[in-house]
């Protein structure tokens, strides 16, 4: 079998190249004028719902936008070039059919736009690099294990745990001694802050009106928390808030009374396929994501979210929503393009060791092990609901009694050693991914980075590009 061959059947084994196969609108172009028409009115004053989708079954087939590849080794990147081509000129089409499937009552039901899909064919990504001492992240790339928790005060002042202060003593053996260089991408901000981009976003979430800068960001809708609005900040990532106080199944009114969440409790594919419409109407390819949804005991709405994949592994920008039974709640995410800029040259495994004892470096302790996050929950439950009592009702944090003292402690005497706790720590894997690193100016890089595995399973998190590329300078 040829490679022409192979690659055929692979498709035919695909589930999403036959879906697409079956696409009866399937590489239909749009007439002449027809997208600019849509994308006229999508930001001067949204249409129906059901004068978008009309118009866009009758001219044209959509597919989602591109996602971001692995590059070459380019050394520039001519970005007009770039957004020119992961821009199509009829995203907004499919952004405003798109509206059909977010917004309205949905029940327990699922979405026109993904329906049956589950998550991404995607699954199976690795998991996200956060650098320490990151700034301007989400709460998902502050916590690259989203179930976190951390240790009691106790146990990080007295160094039992690496928390990643200078007081650890790591080791490791077999690593690799061989650099190599690794592609790096950029958030590309400008090419979507525009009233086109905003203004199909706000047809897809069911908002009209004409998109308009206010104190640092593109606005849609009243911006005083009594009506569905859209925010998008002028940051680096274009970063994006909508919300609708007016589906909140936890407004109880004037707060009076304790408040008991109404309605019922979306699906899980309803709340990944409500996400998934967004980020169609957003531009982008839910193919390129992996998606999750949760919810707890007496919820009555379901969370969803959504990483975008680079070369196998999740980036640190999650998009999230919150789905009712009468619609979209709530959801953020990112508008920017993520780009290539070409190869960054990356240090080998055994430097980037090396690099955790390295003050310069900042070695902290990103994903905490699993048996350390179980203690820590435990130990939460039991003051909250088991916990033994003292005399005066308070309980330790290992749900122990906690005795009063009856005199303070003895004086120190001559020769007394200084306590000086030092974690030792053994790496036992590595592993080269991506990670955000925010500029001053503002803007973002996706660089290479190495997350370090110790024995306990915590995660450590370096910068894998070399010092030739790294400025030192302090801003």
């Amino acid at each position: 079998m040829d490679d022409r061959d192979d690659r055929e059947h692979r498709d035919e084994l695909d589930p999403v190249e036959r879906l697409r196969a079956a696409d009866p609108a399937a590489g239909v172009e749009p007439a002449a004028g027809f997208a600019d028409a849509v994308v006229a009115r999508a930001a001067a004053d949204a249409p129906t719902v059901d004068a978008a989708v009309a118009d866009a079954t009758a001219g044209a087939g959509t597919t989602a936008g591109a996602s971001p590849e692995a590059s070459g080794a380019a050394s520039t990147v001519d970005l007009a070039a770039e957004r020119e081509r992961r821009r199509p000129r009829w995203v907004a089409v499919a952004a405003v059919a798109a509206s059909i499937a977010i917004v309205g009552a949905v029940g327990v039901g699922g979405y026109a736009i993904g329906a049956g899909t589950g998550g991404s064919t995607l699954a199976g990504a690795a998991p996200p690099i956060t650098l320490p001492g990151a700034t301007g992240t989400t709460e998902e790339a502050r916590s690259a294990d989203a179930g976190a928790v951390a240790p009691d005060a106790a146990k990080m002042s007295a160094g039992i745990y690496p928390g990643g202060w200078g007081r650890n003593s790591f080791h490791a053996s077999g690593l690799s001694t061989t650099a190599g260089s690794a592609a790096g991408y950029g958030y590309d901000a400008r090419s979507a802050s525009n009233a086109e981009t905003v203004g199909a976003l706000a047809a897809g979430l069911g908002l009209s009106g004409t998109p308009a800068l206010q104190n640092g960001a593109w606005v849609v809708g009243v911006q005083d928390g009594t009506a569905p609005s859209l925010s998008v900040n002028l940051d680096a990532t274009l970063s994006f808030w909508y919300s609708d106080p007016r589906i909140n199944p936890w407004d109880c009114g004037d707060g009076s009374a304790p408040c008991v969440a109404t309605g019922d409790l979306p699906s899980e594919q309803a709340a990944i396929d409500a996400l998934r419409s967004v980020i169609v109407a957003a531009g982008k390819d839910p193919a390129a994501f992996e998606f999750a949804s949760q919810t707890w005991e007496g919820a009555a709405s379901r969370s969803a979210q959504a990483w975008p994949v680079v070369d196998g592994q999740r980036l640190d920008q999650g998009w999230s929503l919150e789905l009712t039974q009468d619609g979209v709640m709530s959801v953020n995410g990112f508008l920017a393009d993520l780009v290539p800029i070409g190869d960054y040259p990356v240090v080998s495994e055994q430097e980037a060791f090396e690099r955790l004892s390295d003050p310069r470096f900042g070695a902290q302790v990103t994903a905490m092990p699993y048996a350390m996050r179980e203690e820590a929950i435990a130990a939460d439950d039991s003051v909250a609901t088991d916990g033994p009592a003292s005399s005066d009702g308070s309980v330790s944090s290992d749900g122990s009694t906690w005795v009063p003292p009856t005199e303070p402690p003895a004086t120190p005497t001559e020769g007394t050693a200084v306590s000086w706790p030092v974690n030792d720590v053994e790496i036992v894997s590595a592993r080269l991914g991506l990670a955000s690193q925010w500029q001053p100016d503002g803007s973002v890089l996706v660089v290479p980075a190495y997350a370090f595995t110790d024995a306990a399973g915590g995660t450590w998190s370096v910068i894998a590009v070399a010092d030739a590329k790294l400025d030192f300078t302090a801003p």
